[in-house]
């Protein structure tokens, strides 16, 4: 089921090269942060609930109790990651594709990597779609990363963003000739 989070906190983007995880099959991913009162976690909610009810119909109340304690939904408690930054106090949702998914900017023109942004610690809008697995890795609800689009900057997470010019100075008029570090 198709989920739209908007103005949600992008984390750990790996979205214009699928990356492999402990070995897996490469994937593009991220990761959404948002408050525990954000207008999509009603939404989240429901859906979970609709996909777990096709899944398993009346057995879903006693599996989704058991999934919760497993933590094995796919909205989490930021809390069990307060370490990371911009976890602690929010929810999170972890997406994924082995097909790379729509990436734009504001006005809807296409994004690649070249372009800075999306970049982590920035808001925007993300698709997703929930889905209920029951195989021999287990009964999980997941999340699938449809799209993701640049909504406004906010301050980086780890590694920060590329450097301003007015870190530089002007160096037009050097001659390097002159300088004996160049000769």
């Amino acid at each position: 089921m198709k989920v739209k989070l908007s103005n949600v906190r992008l984390a750990f983007p790996k979205l214009f090269k699928a990356e492999s995880v402990n070995g897996g099959e490469p994937t593009f991913s991220a990761a959404f942060l948002f408050a525990a009162d954000h207008s999509a976690v009603k939404d989240i909610k429901a859906a979970i609930d609709k996909v777990g009810e096709a899944k398993w119909g009346a057995k879903w109340a006693q599996i989704k109790k058991g999934l919760e304690a497993q933590d094995k939904m796919a909205l989490h408690d930021g809390d069990t990651k307060a370490d990371l930054a911009g976890y602690e106090g929010n929810l999170f949702i972890n997406a994924s594709n082995k097909t790379r998914p729509l990436i734009i900017d504001r006005d809807k023109t296409p994004l690649d990597s070249a372009d800075g942004k999306p970049y982590a610690g920035c808001y925007v809008n993300a698709s997703i779609e929930l889905w209920a697995q029951d195989n021999s890795f287990g009964k999980r609800v997941n999340a699938s990363l449809r799209g993701v689009q640049f909504l406004k900057d906010g301050d980086a997470f780890a590694g920060g963003g590329a450097a301003s010019d007015d870190e530089f100075d002007d160096l037009a008029t050097d001659d390097l000739a002159e300088d004996p570090a160049f000769a």
